[in-house]
């Protein structure tokens, strides 16, 4: 059964959605271990709503979070520790996907971070965004990545920049699953007809 790891490259590049598709694509099992913010309606919750089939179980967060800030951050606020130890990965018979918290490196407490959650069999998919400063962002996240020995592809997410994407290419030589486009709305339909796009590459 694969396991996949959703990161990002920064905040807000689309890893949810990212994470519906290829839920919904694989019709796998879902898990955030780390939530932090918006617990009333988490990204669990929206992937739940996005997806359309029934084998896929939502798994609880490992830790949910009341402050929408960095996880250690947040933690500190809540009078919480994150312990990477109480992070237990669901046990299940189907596919999992894993979707991170923030960026790579965003701290889970004063001596981990993200990177620490991912295990040597997991598969890692990197949401890359266009932005000014997004191609540092991006090699820095392959890099970090690769150099750790994972088996890494990236999704797109927005309008194409052809410059940024080839150079990311050349440097990286890192496989693409594909392009989430700016779309008016997502909704069941849309990352259904996006997970068919997707699956083969999956």
């Amino acid at each position: 059964m694969k396991k996949i790891f959703i990161t990002g490259i920064s905040t807000d590049v689309g890893k949810t959605i990212a994470s519906a598709i290829v839920t919904e694509a694989l019709q796998a099992d879902y898990w955030k271990p780390i939530q932090a913010g918006e617990i009333e309606h988490g990204d669990k919750d929206t992937v739940e709503k996005l997806i359309s089939n029934t084998k896929t179980t939502i798994h609880p967060n490992s830790y949910a979070l009341e402050t929408p800030m960095s996880p250690h951050a947040a933690a500190d606020i809540d009078g919480v520790s994150i312990s990477i130890k109480e992070i237990k990965e669901p046990e299940t018979k189907n596919h999992l996907i894993i979707e991170g918290a923030g960026g790579l490196l965003v701290p889970i407490n004063d001596t981990q971070t993200v990177l620490d959650l991912i295990k040597p069999d997991y598969k890692v998919i990197v949401v890359s965004r266009h932005y000014l400063g997004s191609i540092n962002h991006t090699l820095l996240t392959i890099n970090a990545l690769k150099d750790k020995g994972f088996d890494v592809s990236i999704i797109y997410s927005g309008n194409e920049h052809k410059t940024t994407e080839d150079i990311i290419k050349k440097m990286t030589k890192t496989p693409v699953i594909g392009r989430i486009n700016e779309e008016p709305y997502f909704d069941k339909n849309v990352v259904s007809d996006y997970a068919e796009l997707f699956r083969d590459m999956l």
